[in-house]
């Protein structure tokens, strides 16, 4: 007996949806199967397997039961033994299904409602995945939409099929939409969340002002000048590194443009924001210079370890080179990646005399020598008295106005110095109660045993229970990293370790 009831016009409501939400016909004869299940379920009983086909063809739908042939049966509702189902069906295999055919349903008002649900729901989750997977590779991309409606500020914009999120905080300060109102904006992220995909906007995005620019200026869409990095200030001021290929083309005056008609364009757009572009050089020390343009600077210093540079301007040149509300050097070290010290001229003689003065007095006081000495070491760029108890005596010596006599008489003092120092402070660990223990770790001077002391680190648990941090600030950063730092911890609890092992050699003896 044919159970198939035609319903030609599921194939037409099929086609219409698929065209009206952009998705596939057979998402759509899909999800009408599933509604159809469920009210068949619902009539036939929600434990059975109730499954429906729709002919593609001709809208016949046919509903069945399918129960599976099994050994031992645990569910009555969806499992049959397999030798009654050979009584039916005599070539059935285990695992296999026993397919009963079902009378067509007759659609009431509930189960036409659940259906429909079940339709809405199905065709919403298909849309939403389509709009994932068309919106997904799309970030990093400026997209023009229109302001749909306005959340708490937040702004929903409409872009064709799918609806993305530009958030109060990406929009550039002082600037409103209408609903209605067109929006370009930045897609700075795409995320498929349980409530459907997002699609997130920005305006103040860094990438935003380097796509307006690649839509301005022929030579970076072709890939002939690169953005090589942007700081932007929304709404107020930018700064855009640039660097040509083609050497015989100015990156700086490709984005300018005729006339500043390129950057125009761009400064439009953002409300009046201006920018800086400056050429990015592989040098740190150029770039950043480039980068406090309009500032002059006259003098860099760079600390790669720490990542910081000090940038010496003219004094007339500060204000310039901080800038508003210390915009300037703000955005330049956005730009660079580093962290920048601005001095002026004046500021840097002073600090130079004042370390010239502390070095030579360091020097008088230990040698017990004149200023004029002193002065020729810390000239020569010697820092400590260390450095020099531990300098070649030829070295000193090549020292101009100096002699072999005199530098090796230098050193000597030097090394005098250093030994009644360490005496010094061996006495004072002594006297702090810092365990002979602890001073046997090499790493560990005489100074940094006395400052452990006086922190009340005395024994080999006090100091196995600091963390790396903590012994670090006792000693002082500039005298020990956090790789020295873990490996004189690691020393100081390897008695541990021995007194573990200690009890279990016993018991194995």
């Amino acid at each position: 007996m044919d159970t198939a009831i035609a319903r030609p016009e599921l194939l037409l409501v099929a086609d219409a949806v698929a065209r009206e939400k952009n998705i596939d016909r057979e998402e759509v004869l899909e999800a009408m199967e599933q509604a159809i299940q469920k009210a068949g379920r619902a009539k036939y009983g929600h434990e059975k397997d109730i499954r429906a086909t729709i002919d593609r063809k001709t809208g016949d739908v046919r509903l069945s039961r399918w129960t599976e042939a099994v050994e031992t049966v645990e569910n009555e509702e969806t499992q049959i033994p397999v030798h009654i189902a050979r009584k039916f069906q005599p070539e059935i295999k285990l695992g296999e299904h026993l397919v009963d055919p079902l009378p067509p349903i007759d659609f009431g008002r509930i189960a036409a409602q659940t259906a429909k649900q079940v339709i809405v729901q199905r065709v919403r989750e298909y849309e939403r995945k389509r709009q994932y997977e068309e919106f997904k590779d799309r970030v990093g991309e400026i997209i023009n939409g229109v302001v749909k409606r306005t959340e708490y500020g937040n702004l929903m914009v409409e872009l064709g099929r799918a609806e993305a999120l530009l958030r109060r905080d990406e929009l550039i300060p002082r600037e409103s939409f209408r609903n209605g109102d067109r929006v370009r904006a930045y897609i700075y992220d795409v995320r498929d969340e349980p409530r459907g995909p997002q699609i997130f906007l920005s305006r103040t995005h860094p990438g935003f002002l380097a796509k307006l620019f690649a839509q301005e200026v022929p030579e970076i869409y072709d890939g002939i000048i690169e953005i090589k990095a942007v700081a932007r200030d929304p709404g107020s001021r930018a700064k855009m590194a640039v660097i040509s290929r083609d050497s015989s083309i100015d990156p700086v005056g490709a984005c300018v443009g005729m006339r500043g008609s390129r950057v125009q364009a761009v400064v439009q757009e953002l409300q009046g924001e201006k920018i800086d572009i400056i050429p990015w050089s592989p040098q740190s020390a150029t770039f950043v210079v480039n980068a406090l343009a309009p500032a002059e600077v006259t003098k860099v210093v760079m600390d790669e370890e720490a990542g910081r540079v000090e940038v010496v301007v003219p004094d007339e040149q500060l204000s310039l080179a901080i800038g508003r509300r210390g915009q300037n050097v703000r955005l330049a070290s956005q730009l660079t990646r580093w962290d920048i010290d601005i001095l002026t001229e004046a500021e840097e003689s002073e600090r130079r005399q004042e370390e010239f003065r502390r070095r030579s007095g360091l020097f008088v006081e230990a040698l017990d020598v004149d200023d004029v000495i002193a002065g020729l070491l810390v000239t020569e760029g010697f820092t400590t008295v260390e450095e020099l108890a531990f300098t070649p005596e030829d070295e000193v010596a090549a020292i101009e106005g100096f002699d072999e006599s005199i530098a090796a008489e230098l050193i000597r003092r030097a090394e005098a110095f250093l030994a009644r120092r360490d005496t010094e402070l061996t006495e004072k660990r002594v006297e702090l109660g810092v365990s002979d223990d602890i001073a046997a770790i090499e790493v560990l001077t005489p100074a940094m045993l006395v400052a452990l002391g006086e922190k009340d680190v005395k024994t080999l648990d006090d100091l196995a229970d600091l963390a790396s941090d903590e012994l670090i600030e006792i000693v002082g950063a500039e005298a020990m990293d956090e790789a020295t730092a873990n490996d004189v911890i690691m020393a100081a609890r390897a008695h541990w370790f021995a007194e573990e092992a200690a009890p279990q050699e016993a018991q194995h003896d």
